[in-house]
């Protein structure tokens, strides 16, 4: 039996195109997107089917329309408050974004881990398992992560899913609540071969975030080294001032 080939509707196609463009960064948050009247001209489509693609742009959460304006591109901006120990997800549903992730690399090590943050040396005693992962927010990539983590605290964690929160595998699986993380962040430039996670292809601003996490006093059951891509992440940090 041979099945014939199914194109998607005309609208669905040039909604994709659209979406593509945000989500390598062609088209920026706040930045207008072609109208009915230039989709109509360079598709050669119907103001029907341009204003149905505009639709489900903006149904699915990628643009707004502001009246008498245009329709935007929606502001994918992320601000991750470093005072707080929460992880990705909470973090992107707090947000109101869809959190996703994807795991690219696992690995099983037996020997100790050890990084420099803020000047003092941290070592995650080995065996551990380190894994990468790609963090998602409404289908763009946020952040490249490089997370390693104690097989001692958490035995054969490798056998669990590694692609939801580590946090609630931490709390539901081994009963670990993190006390304490240490981190320390640097900026940096992504271009070349360091963009490709992210599906850009101009030179973009990242912050690097190097950490330690605590379940107990010296206890570290896990270590990071993760990239946060610069254009849609903030990051907010509280002082109070100690009375003398």
């Amino acid at each position: 039996m041979v099945t014939e080939a199914y194109d998607p509707p005309k609208y669905f196609q040039i909604s994709r195109g659209i979406v593509s463009m945000i989500q390598n960064g062609a088209l920026p948050a706040g930045s207008p997107v072609p109208s009915e009247n230039e989709i109509i001209e360079t598709h050669k489509v119907s103001n029907t089917t341009a204003r149905k693609a505009l639709h489900e742009l903006e149904k699915e959460g990628w643009v707004v329309r502001v009246k008498g304006k245009g329709t935007f591109v929606r502001d994918f901006t992320v601000v991750r408050a470093i005072n707080r120990i929460f992880g990705f997800t909470k973090n992107m549903v707090e947000a109101g974004r869809k959190p996703a992730t994807k795991l690219i690399g696992f690995h099983l090590r037996t020997g100790d881990h050890s990084q420099i943050i803020n000047g003092r040396e941290f070592t995650l005693k080995g065996p551990f398992c380190e894994i990468e992962r790609i963090r998602y927010a409404d289908g763009i990539p946020m952040m490249k992560e490089t997370r390693c983590i104690s097989l001692r605290l958490c035995p054969d964690i490798q056998r669990r899913n590694l692609e939801q929160s580590l946090y609630t595998t931490f709390e539901k699986e081994y009963g670990i609540h993190l006390t304490e993380i240490n981190q320390m962040l640097s900026a940096v430039l992504l271009e070349g071969d360091a963009l490709k996670p992210f599906q850009v292809t101009k030179p973009i601003p990242a912050f690097r975030v190097e950490g330690a996490s605590f379940c107990g006093k010296a206890l570290i059951i896990e270590m990071e080294d993760s990239i946060y891509r610069g254009d849609v992440y903030r990051f907010a940090a509280k002082a109070l001032r100690r009375k003398e």
